[in-house]
């Protein structure tokens, strides 16, 4: 079915210059961004030894992520010419053919737009990082966290600008016809960013992973010390990662929610068309309350904390989106239902925060308890720290379902009720150009504090505000987590209302007492585990390589610790990009054909059942990886700020070890499954029609789906069948290359 078709209203003049003008607002977000960016260029860079440490950051970073972009756009075209030949219903005067083709173009730029913007966004975080620990001598903490916050406002500013510029632009050209367009737009924003999310978390936390426990554990050498040969993996990682991934990450929940928003808008509130464009103008407002939001987030002194400035940032633009949405709401719409389910968004954005900020800052009682668990050792630090990360969950989604039931209650039937659900992922996404900056805020500040130390020419003062920034960038970085998760789960829930409606079957209920059903939501609620699985793994894989190559370096070359050798730094960045791109394939191809195994041998009500467990174990593996892996971090920087025996303590070491645990599941596991579940919600109903079609039919239509179930069964097979056969690739000997044990203590 083609949603927009049902509008009962035309596109009315005002509609159409309302479009325009929402385009002309997303290049004002483009231009404001080109703005921050000069501005953030124009800062002094600092000693030329801090100057050449980032540009190996620099050359690393870009390096993996065209690698990176080059071996994902083979997978992207052939899903490309894939989407041309799933059928679609020719509506508002374009053919079947010419709505193929706009929606595999769709797909296209979906990908292209959410790896620019990755991109983009990395590219100046990599030159921002070193301009922000030169401003923290020069401009003490105003300017140098101004300057942090403003290098991630402009990959908030790309991520609003082109989200925005891309969708309004499809339904200006197809109109009525656009709702099959945007589901190609949300899904090639969505492969990319998952693939981003996988590769980038898997070289990030492989690099940390094997830093600290060469570095901090077994040589007793600060983190970001210039003689680790991971040093500036690390550094590179955190970009990749935490900057690209996340960027991309967010644009395409920007994407997804907005598609679904528009896809349901069509169908509610008796088919008016000012539903459809509803969503479209309060993006056009949080483009606009985000300006405000990055430009205001300045330390009032250098005494105020700095979570204080983004917090009210944050707040203002919050407010501010708010009161702008209740006068389209009150004037266009004239249906105030439509304003309190995205002030739920918002409401649902700022607990989130609050919850999250509970579970993982150092002034808080988790973190505090994991810290004085770590007293007895690092298996009780895990145990703690995993007890936390369990806790922490349960509360996130009873949130989450408190206000998707507030959205139900708005509606008078189920479409209306959806819409209000999509409506309040549009109000947690309304400021998205500022949550943007507060994740990239992160690894900027990370990168500064390395850059400081690796170059050793920043101390005191400029030092302290460093790592200060660093810790704030740790909780900013936790709460995106929070916020990306949680539009999931809104999204994949607005996306699951479209696809039941997709099966044009009247009634269309899951049933989970029938057998094949049921078997769909386990096969459903399993897909969660598989897919961490695999990115664990990797990342386990990929950091054994990097521990034993540091070692080697260490023990070949003793003069590293007197720093009269310099370490080989590039060795470490290749064994974890070679890693982290060979590693991503399978996850991908989870994601990708596990719904159409389901979907072609199990059928519709079956697939269904699939997409809701999913979204239910995908909800509560993503915040338990994320919460209990940044309290993890954050209680090894308690520690390491003197609690508890301080740096080199046993203490230490045992947050140490509990942080690298923590270190795949909230930076590589946990984020890559928010566009795992869009991804596989938006396969879902790409070939639903599809499966409807061929619903109990016999001959050619079960061939058909016993050949397509089948050959994806296979494939899906034979790629997890590689993957578990992989091996570390520690060479031979590996074993006589292990630490010494420890001298044993002598017996009285």
């Amino acid at each position: 079915m083609t949603f927009l078709a049902a509008a009962a209203a035309a596109f009315r003049p005002f509609e159409n210059n309302a479009l325009w003008a929402i385009a002309a607002i997303a290049v004002l977000a483009l231009l404001f961004g080109l703005y921050l960016r000069r501005e953030v260029l124009s800062a002094p860079e600092g000693t030329e030894k801090m100057r050449s440490i980032a540009r190996a950051v620099q050359e690393g970073s870009a390096a993996y992520l065209n690698r990176q972009l080059r071996t994902v756009a083979m997978f992207a075209a052939v899903l490309a010419f894939v989407l041309l030949a799933l059928p679609v219903h020719p509506v508002g005067g374009y053919s079947a053919w010419a709505i193929r083709i706009g929606r595999s173009i769709a797909f296209v730029i979906g990908a292209l737009a959410s790896g620019t913007t990755g991109f983009m966004g990395m590219w100046l975080s990599v030159r921002g990082n070193v301009r922000v620990a030169a401003a923290s001598a020069d401009g003490g903490l105003r300017r140098a966290m101004t300057l942090a916050f403003r290098t991630g406002g402009v990959a908030g500013m790309l991520t609003v600008g082109l989200g925005l510029l891309a969708a309004t632009a499809f339904v200006i050209i197809f109109k009525q016809a656009a709702s099959e367009v945007l589901e190609g737009l949300a899904f090639g924003a969505a492969l990319l960013a998952m693939f981003m999310r996988v590769g980038g978390g898997i070289f990030t936390k492989a690099a940390d992973v094997g830093a600290d426990l060469v570095g901090k554990v077994e040589q007793g050498i600060p983190e970001d010390d210039p003689r680790n040969a991971a040093t500036i993996a690390d550094n590179v990682g955190d970009n990749v990662g935490d900057c690209a991934g996340m960027a991309a990450d967010l644009f395409e929940s920007y994407q997804v929610t907005l598609a679904a928003s528009v896809i349901l808008g069509a169908v509610a509130l008796a088919g008016r068309i000012q539903a459809v464009l509803f969503p479209l103008m309060v993006m056009a407002i949080g483009v606009i309350v985000a300006m405000i939001g990055i430009m205001i987030v300045v330390p009032r002194s250098e005494d105020e904390p700095g979570m204080r400035a983004i917090s009210r940032g944050f707040f203002v633009s919050a407010v501010l989106a708010a009161a702008g949405v209740f006068l389209v709401a009150e004037f266009y719409l004239k249906d105030l239902r439509a304003f309190w389910a995205v002030v739920l968004g918002l409401a649902l954005a700022s607990v989130i925060q609050l919850i999250t900020e509970h579970y993982t800052s150092t002034t808080r009682r988790p973190v505090k308890d994991i810290a004085e668990a770590s007293l007895t050792g690092p298996a009780t630090n895990i145990l703690s720290g995993f007890s936390a990360g369990l806790e922490s969950t349960v509360w996130s989604i009873l949130i989450i379902g408190v206000v998707i039931t507030a959205c139900f209650y708005l509606g008078h039937n189920i479409h209306e009720q959806l819409y209000f659900v999509s409506l309040a992922g549009i109000g947690m996404l309304s400021t998205v150009g500022v949550i943007v900056s507060m994740d990239t805020f992160g690894p900027v500040s990370d990168n500064a504090q390395g850059i400081a130390e690796m170059s050793g020419d920043l101390e005191g003062r400029p030092a302290e505000i460093l790592t200060s920034l660093d810790a704030i960038g740790n909780s900013t970085k936790a709460i995106t987590k929070g916020v990306a998760i949680a539009t999931a789960v809104l999204a994949a829930t607005s996306l699951f209302g479209a696809f039941t409606s997709a099966t044009g079957q009247a009634g269309f209920h899951v049933r989970v007492d029938t057998p094949l059903v049921l078997v769909g939501l386990l096969v459903g609620g399993s897909v969660a585990f598989l897919f961490s699985s695999f990115a664990i793994r990797a990342v386990g894989r990929a950091a054994s390589q990097v521990v034993f190559e540091v070692r080697k370096q260490f023990r070949e070359h003793p003069g590293i610790m007197d720093f009269t050798e310099t370490p080989d730094y590039s060795a470490v960045v290749d064994i974890v990009t070679k890693s982290s791109l060979r590693e991503l394939v399978t996850p991908g191809l989870l994601a990708v054909l596990a719904p159409i195994i389901v979907g072609f041998l199990l059928q519709a009500e079956a697939l269904g059942a699939f997409l809701a467990g999913a979204i239910l174990t995908g909800q509560l593996m993503a915040v338990m990886f994320a919460n209990s892996g940044g309290a993890w971090d954050n209680a090894k920087k308690l520690v390491e700020e003197g609690r508890y025996g301080g740096k080199g303590s046993e203490t230490h070491k045992a947050t140490v070890i509990g942080d690298t645990v923590g270190d795949p599941f909230k930076d590589t596991a946990g984020p890559a499954l928010n566009p795992m579940i869009k991804v596989m919600n938006l396969v879902a109903l790409l070939i639903v029609p599809v499966i409807v079609e061929h619903t109990g039919s016999s001959g050619g239509g079960l061939a058909l789906r016993l050949v397509v179930g089948l050959g994806a069964a296979i494939v899906l097979a034979v790629a997890i069948w590689v993957a578990k056969a992989r091996r570390s690739d520690l060479g031979p000997g590996s074993e006589e290359r292990a630490p010494a044990a420890a001298p044993a203590a002598a017996s009285e």
